[in-house]
């Protein structure tokens, strides 16, 4: 199997199996105040400590999730019922993953406003639309730190500042970019942010969420008092490790595994262009994740694509994979200004820690053939 479906979940790393498995002989709760429990708790607060130095946090500012998904619902509807009081206006891109638009949909029914700003046709947030759609009644701006399905990286720091200056909550889901490219939440001016595990090589059923702070939130979970408060539930330790020994070793090779997949990508990118007719790329060049390369291909169908890939063993996406199970248009791509059958005639190509020249090339040799094939059976 040649996997190229990094953006939806990453493999392992043999070191983090190893790693997890020398920690769940550790089976005290965190919160005990026994010697085991209290060993415990020394534990889980050196790996806060060791994942908030990598986005310039304070530990405590870190809580433990169990996702994304629950961090970004903890942040929109934490968020708007504790400042209801301040405002009902809550203000997000056309473009996030679906767990931040169900959950402003659900506040719709709840009596908050949402905002949907729209992108540009590479899929890019202008910060001066955010400003724009800003009101007397806004508590919150949520914009992804760079897409899932494109790649493409939004202009943060721009919007941090707009955000600060007005005083209003800024959130941004940086599920894609943590342990891939530099994050200063002082910096970028950010209050909120989403990470997760199991996009940079850890385990599944770990993510963190980043809150400012004197922010104030109301937590989705109400227990025992867990993450100061924030979140109510047993902390598994064995995860928190593993997902704070992956984000060690990711950030110490950041810069090299950064350049070095920015090479295949350009690699992947020219080739397909070039080989392939009326092929053409989602989203921005130069403003892009090192590893996410979207494509489109005209008069071809991106499931049949898919599939006939995976005849031959290369595993690929024709998006999230949260939303590919349907045969709705890509919610991203029809942002970007694309038309229903453009958007079911693309590919997500993502690779990562352990895609090699061999495996693009290999790619690049038969997905030609593949797409002429296609297009030969196509009705259009």
């Amino acid at each position: 199997m040649i996997y190229l479906d990094y953006a939806s979940t990453t493999p392992i790393d043999p070191i983090i199996i190893k790693h997890l498995s020398s920690y769940f002989s550790n089976f005290a709760n965190t919160s005990s105040l026994h010697q085991s429990g209290q060993k415990a708790k020394k534990i889980l607060e050196k790996n806060r400590k060791n994942i908030a130095k990598f986005i310039k946090a304070d530990p405590s500012e870190i809580i433990f999730t169990s996702s994304a998904t629950e961090s970004n619902n903890t942040v929109l509807k934490g968020i708007a019922f504790a400042n209801k009081n301040k405002g009902n206006h809550i203000i997000i891109s056309s473009i996030e993953h679906d767990c931040i638009l169900n959950s402003a949909d659900w506040l719709k029914t709840q009596g908050f406003k949402i905002t949907k700003i729209p992108v540009d046709k590479f899929g890019r947030v202008n910060p001066s639309d955010v400003k724009k759609s800003i009101t007397k009644k806004t508590i919150l701006v949520s914009i992804m730190h760079a897409n899932n399905e494109i790649g493409t990286i939004e202009p943060i720091e721009e919007i941090g500042k707009i955000c600060c200056k007005l005083n209003i909550y800024f959130h941004t889901d940086a599920s894609q970019t943590f342990g891939k490219i530099p994050i200063n939440v002082k910096k970028m001016n950010i209050d909120l942010l989403t990470a997760s595990s199991h996009k940079v090589y850890g385990p599944k059923g770990i993510a963190l969420l980043y809150i400012k702070k004197g922010t104030n939130i109301t937590p989705l979970l109400h227990g025992g008092g867990h993450e100061n408060t924030l979140r109510s539930s047993t902390v598994n330790l064995p995860l928190v490790s593993a997902f704070a020994k992956t984000a060690t070793i990711r950030h110490s090779e950041l810069v090299s595994e950064s350049q070095r997949l920015f090479k295949l990508r350009h690699h992947l990118i020219k080739n397909i262009l070039k080989k392939i007719p009326n092929s053409h790329l989602n989203g921005h060049l130069k403003f892009s994740l090192p590893n996410i390369a979207s494509f489109r291909f005209d008069n071809v169908e991106g499931e049949s694509i898919l599939l006939k890939l995976d005849q031959l063993g290369i595993a690929v996406s024709t998006g999230s994979a949260c939303s590919s199970n349907n045969l709705k248009p890509s919610h991203v791509l029809l942002a970007c200004g694309l038309k229903p059958s453009q958007t079911h005639g693309s590919i997500r190509i993502s690779f990562g820690r352990w895609t090699t020249k061999k495996e693009i090339n290999y790619l690049i040799k038969v997905l030609p053939k593949i797409i002429k094939d296609l297009r030969r059976l196509s009705p259009f």
